[in-house]
């Protein structure tokens, strides 16, 4: 399964959500490999967030769901949409990415038999999720957690703005103002949007159902590790930490 999804507390409505820890690459067209690839996943991965997820899921007082992908983001990216937007489409990176993230060629076109197999069961799952939560507690609060390069990469259309230490991705429907401030008193210095905006909701759910709240949280990867692709540092503990207190100010 290219998905798993880890159970929480029957009475939480957080799902934690990390769409691109993994750096496992299934035979999937790719036109790179060796150095290539390693460098693609060491630049494109947000590496560690899976350990941040699962320390703040353990940590916090009421356990949270967790969906976490086991595959790269060059197989799928889960959080496009086949119809997302005309720029980042023109960018080659899509749903399934012929580009790199610095325009390297990394396929000849889309795939439609990885959307098949990857992409479709996978928002098939985490809508099931979300639906499950919203039957079980009356509403879902979605967290993704992300990180991001502290020096902008080429392939970033928008990042010409602030990078700071936690980067809050909102909606104007589906992110509570409390949930922001939440977040701003479990992580201090955030910013808002910038360098990356918005947030993940199943377009199931798309702003039709406000009852799903969520927040993107992108942590500057120089807070908690080695760039590009290394190893944790002693960071990582504060950065989880402070996840678990978001998760605990959900009322």
């Amino acid at each position: 399964m290219n998905f798993e999804v880890l159970a929480g507390d029957p009475a939480s409505p957080v799902i934690l959500h990390v769409p691109h820890s993994s750096r496992a690459v299934v035979e999937s067209g790719l036109l790179v490999g060796g150095f290539e690839l390693a460098d693609e996943l060491d630049h494109l991965t947000d590496a560690h967030t899976d350990l941040i997820a699962a320390r703040a899921a353990g940590a916090a007082v009421r356990r949270p769901w967790q969906f976490v992908n086991r595959l790269s983001r060059l197989v799928v990216d889960p959080e496009r949409f086949p119809d997302d937007s005309e720029e980042m489409l023109r960018a080659g990176m899509g749903p399934v990415y012929t580009r790199g993230y610095a325009g390297r060629h990394l396929r000849d076109g889309d795939d439609p038999l990885l959307l098949k197999e990857f992409f479709f069961p996978y928002a098939e799952a985490m809508t099931s999720l979300v639906a499950e939560r919203l039957a079980a507690t009356g509403r879902a609060v979605i967290v993704d957690v992300h990180s991001y390069p502290t020096v902008r990469l080429p392939y970033e259309l928008h990042g010409d703005g602030p990078r700071p230490p936690v980067c809050l991705g909102t909606d104007s429907v589906h992110t509570p103002e409390w949930l922001i401030a939440a977040a701003r008193a479990a992580f201090g210095d955030v910013g808002l949007d910038s360098p990356f905006a918005g947030c993940y909701v199943p377009s199931t759910f798309w702003r039709t159902k406000p009852e799903v709240a969520s927040l993107m949280v992108e942590i500057r990867r120089d807070r908690y590790m080695s760039e590009p692709g290394g190893e944790p540092t002693s960071g990582l503990a504060t950065v989880a930490a402070a996840h678990a207190v978001l998760i605990d100010a959900v009322p």
